[in-house]
């Protein structure tokens, strides 16, 4: 018989409710490419669908960014350091450079991996505020959402942004030169001590459990799609021009041909292949009919049930639907399980 891999360990539960009731933190450094230059701003708005050009300084904005075909290459965060620096996050460094390079033509920007010089700590969960006070110079008190402000811990030089992959109200980012790592890591431990703060060390938490509460997608989730189908259509400048922008207004117009839903299945001790691991994912039936596939199959703690998405076509399952998945009861629900 199958066990769940995720609801009977002990020290995945620990981490990933630490989050939710009070506070964790861990390495979570993203990808950055930094890009500079006069057109900074123009070429960035080029390649992403949302404005890049109105971000002021110290802001940062989540966006995709799109093949001419309009499907999903990229979603990245956009940060604004100075006028004409930026700082791009994403997963697939090496690409995006690719990207650039593809696209910059005659505009007067340079653009660089910098991963290797930064770390990035994450400290989410309701206390993360207190944490973070307790770790920084001056108070993040009036640190807005997808803010980002320099200070310091000790001396050393920190970037904090108040951001973060869980879906926590509170949450914020240590942005912390390479070389001080390991003195970061014993002050974030020292600071956390007292709120009972839990060090995340497993992947599939940080990764797979928290994001998926939240509905928030992997890039593996998005590839092949356009923002229509995902219910990233949001903010998109439509008065701009945009890699990928013709094509995805014939979509905006014609309507997306398939959508992301969510499913929960009671049962805890079954397996159903995801798109997430790998492969084509599990094909979802109406009336023996093949109507989507899954894309993602966790677990939630908060709600002690399994929980994912399916790419289905677009009006095919509703919330509240029952759907047989493998031999498995399914209930069609939001993206969104917190």
């Amino acid at each position: 018989m199958y066990r769940n891999v995720y609801k009977y360990d002990d020290m995945k539960r620990k981490e990933h409710m630490a989050v939710r009731e009070n506070v964790g933190w861990y390495l979570w450094t993203h990808q950055l490419v930094e890009v500079k230059g006069e057109d900074t701003a123009a070429f960035l708005d080029k390649l992403f669908t949302k404005p890049i050009a109105n971000l002021k300084v110290g802001k940062e904005r989540y966006t995709t960014m799109l093949d001419e075909n309009a499907e999903i290459i990229d979603d990245v965060v956009v940060f604004r350091l100075e006028e004409q620096r930026y700082w791009v996050s994403t997963l697939f460094a090496t690409y995006l450079l690719m990207w650039m390079g593809a696209h910059k033509g005659e505009y007067k920007v340079e653009f660089e991996n910098v991963t290797s010089q930064y770390h990035m700590y994450a400290v989410q969960g309701p206390k993360s505020r207190d944490m973070v006070n307790a770790l920084v110079k001056n108070n993040v008190d009036d640190l807005k959402f997808f803010s980002f402000v320099d200070n310091e811990v000790d001396g050393i030089p920190v970037m904090i942004n108040r951001a973060g992959f869980t879906g926590e109200k509170l949450g914020y980012e240590v942005y912390v030169s390479a070389d001080q790592a390991e003195v970061m890591e014993q002050k974030l431990k020292a600071a956390g001590e007292p709120l009972g703060a839990v060090e995340v060390t497993e992947f599939q938490v940080m990764a797979w459990t928290l994001p998926t509460e939240a509905g928030f997608y992997y890039m593996r989730d998005l590839r092949h799609t356009n923002p229509f189908e995902v219910g990233l259509e949001k903010g998109i400048d439509w008065e701009k021009d945009f890699i990928g922008k013709e094509a995805l207004l014939k979509v905006k117009k014609e309507g997306a041909a398939r959508e992301m839903v969510g499913f929960t299945v009671d049962e805890a001790d079954i397996y159903i292949r995801s798109k997430h691991l790998g492969g084509p994912g599990e094909a979802v039936y109406v009336n023996d009919e093949e109507v989507g596939r899954v894309s993602k199959f966790v677990y939630s703690y908060v709600q002690e049930k399994n929980n994912g998405y399916i790419l289905a076509r677009k009006g095919a399952l509703k919330v509240g639907d029952h759907v047989d998945i493998h031999g498995y009861e399914a209930v069609i629900t939001e993206t969104n399980f917190l």
